[in-house]
């Protein structure tokens, strides 16, 4: 039996750049219609309103609706919003910042 560890070393290493390349694309061809809804009450003047928000899932975006939050000591929160890119619409989740 030969020795088949530089086999084994090139296979592992292709796997791992192999890896690095895989990028999934969460895009489509026109972004969805905005959604409309009614905020309910605020809980109490701690907390602010995070906007609903686009989920992928089962091959494309639905939405999942809004919620209050309580306020981050020196955080702000940043809006999602919809990016056009070359592949198509992508979602940019909110994030707080």
């Amino acid at each position: 039996m030969k020795n088949r560890l530089p086999y084994f070393v090139a296979f592992f290493v292709f796997l791992s750049f192999a890896s690095c390349v895989v990028r999934e694309r969460y895009v489509v061809r026109e972004r969805p219609a905005e959604v409309v809804y009614v905020r309910p009450a605020s809980p109490s003047p701690q907390h602010i309103w995070i906007s609903g928000d686009w989920i992928w899932s089962g091959g494309g975006y639905h939405w999942r609706e809004g919620h209050w939050e309580r306020r981050r000591e020196g955080r702000s929160w940043h809006e999602g919003h919809w990016q056009n890119t070359q592949y198509g619409w992508k979602w940019m989740a909110g994030h707080w910042g």
